[in-house]
C-alpha cells in the first residue's frame, strides 16, 4: 500500500463509515416502521459495501488494481450495451474485435501511452470496425449498426478508460496555471486521490440532486426522459456538489480551492447531462435498466451513467491545469 497516500487511505475508511452509518439508520427506520418496504434501499447499500469492497481492494493490492476494476467495468457496460441493443447476426463476428479492444485501451491507459490511448479507439478502431462490417458483405441496416457499436465503444470504453489514466498519468508543476506540487498532498502518487474525488463528487451529485429536487422541484427539466430530475435538483446539486469539491479537492488530490470547485461544478453538470444520454437510450430502446448485475441499481451501464462524461472531461481538465 505505498502507492496509496495517508489521506487516501483515510478518506476510504471515511467511505465505509459512512455506508455503516447508512446501515444503521435503515435498521432503526425498519424497527420504527415495519410495515414499510426497504427491500431496494437494503439492495442498493448492500451493492455499495460490494463496490466500496472491491474497489479499494483493487486500489490497495497494486498500483494498476484500479484500473484493472474499471476495465472490467467496461467489459460489462459494453456486454450490456450490446445485448440490450439490436444488432446484426453478421456482425457477431465483429464484436469479438469491440471486445477485445478493452485490453489495449487499458493498456495505453495503464503504460502512459498519451498518444496511442488518444487514438486508438476513435481513429484506429472508428477505421476498422466499419471496415471489417463491410468485408463480411452485409449492406443491410450498415449505417445503424456500425453507429450503435461506435457508439457504445466510445461511452463504454473510450469514456471510463480515463479514469485509469488518472491512475498512471504522473503530475507535473506547471506555475502558470497554479499547479500544487503533489507531493506536499497526496504523495508521491495522486492518482488515487483524483480518481476517488472523480468518483465521490459523481456519486454525491446523485444524492444532492434527489435530496434538493423531491421537496423543491416542480418544473422538471426532461419530462420525456426522467421525470424525476427536476431544475431544483440540478442546481442544488450543482451547488451542493460544488461546495463538497472545494471542502474535500485539496485534502486528496493535487488541486487547490479553485480548482477544486471548478471541477467539482464540471462533474456536477456533465453528470447530469450523463445520466440524461443514458436515460434517453434505456427509452429509445425500451427498457428500464440494462441489466441486474447490481441489485438496486439495475446494471452496469446505469450505474455508471454518471462518469462517462465527467471521466473524460475531469482528465483533461487535470491535464490541462497541471501538466507542462
Amino acid at each position: 500500500m505505498s502507492h496509496i497516500a495517508w489521506e487516501i487511505r483515510i478518506t476510504l475508511i471515511a467511505i465505509f463509515a459512512v455506508l455503516a452509518v447508512l446501515n444503521c439508520l435503515l435498521f432503526i427506520k425498519m424497527r420504527c416502521y415495519p410495515d414499510d418496504d426497504d427491500t431496494l434501499i437494503r439492495h442498493r447499500i448492500r451493492t455499495w459495501w460490494s463496490l466500496a469492497g472491491l474497489f479499494s481492494l483493487a486500489l490497495c493490492v497494486s498500483p494498476n488494481g484500479g484500473a484493472i476494476f474499471f476495465g472490467f467495468i467496461s467489459f460489462f457496460a459494453l456486454k450490456e450495451f450490446l445485448s440490450m441493443s439490436p444488432t446484426r447476426r453478421a456482425d457477431r463476428r465483429v464484436l469479438f474485435y469491440a471486445y477485445l479492444s478493452v485490453i489495449p485501451q487499458y493498456y495505453f491507459a495503464t503504460s502512459d501511452n498519451y498518444q496511442m490511448f488518444l487514438v486508438f479507439i476513435p481513429v484506429i478502431m472508428f477505421s476498422w470496425l466499419p471496415t471489417r462490417m463491410w468485408m463480411i458483405g452485409e449492406v443491410e441496416g450498415f449505417q445503424k449498426a456500425a453507429g450503435t457499436l461506435l457508439w457504445a465503444l466510445m461511452i463504454t470504453v473510450y469514456s471510463l478508460s480515463h479514469t485509469a489514466y488518472l491512475l498512471t498519468n504522473p503530475l507535473t508543476q506547471n506555475a502558470s496555471n497554479g499547479a500544487v506540487d503533489a507531493v506536499n498532498l497526496t504523495g508521491q502518487h495522486p492518482g488515487p486521490g483524483l480518481l476517488i474525488f472523480l468518483i465521490i463528487m459523481a456519486e454525491t451529485n446523485d444524492i444532492f440532486q434527489y435530496v434538493s429536487g423531491r421537496p423543491l422541484g416542480k418544473k422538471q427539466v426532461s419530462p420525456n426522459i426522467a421525470p424525476g430530475k427536476t431544475y431544483a435538483g440540478l442546481f442544488g446539486g450543482i451547488t451542493l456538489t460544488t461546495c463538497l469539491a472545494g471542502s474535500v479537492g485539496p485534502l486528496i488530490t493535487p488541486m487547490d480551492l479553485t480548482h477544486s470547485m471548478l471541477a467539482g461544478c464540471m462533474i456536477a453538470c456533465m453528470g447530469f447531462a450523463g445520466e440524461l444520454c443514458i436515460g434517453a437510450l434505456k427509452r429509445d430502446l425500451k427498457i428500464t435498466n440494462f441489466g441486474a448485475t447490481l441489485p438496486g441499481h439495475g446494471g452496469v451501464l446505469d450505474r455508471v451513467g454518471n462518469l462517462i462524461f465527467t471521466a473524460p472531461l475531469f482528465f483533461h481538465f487535470i491535464h490541462y491545469c497541471y501538466h507542462q
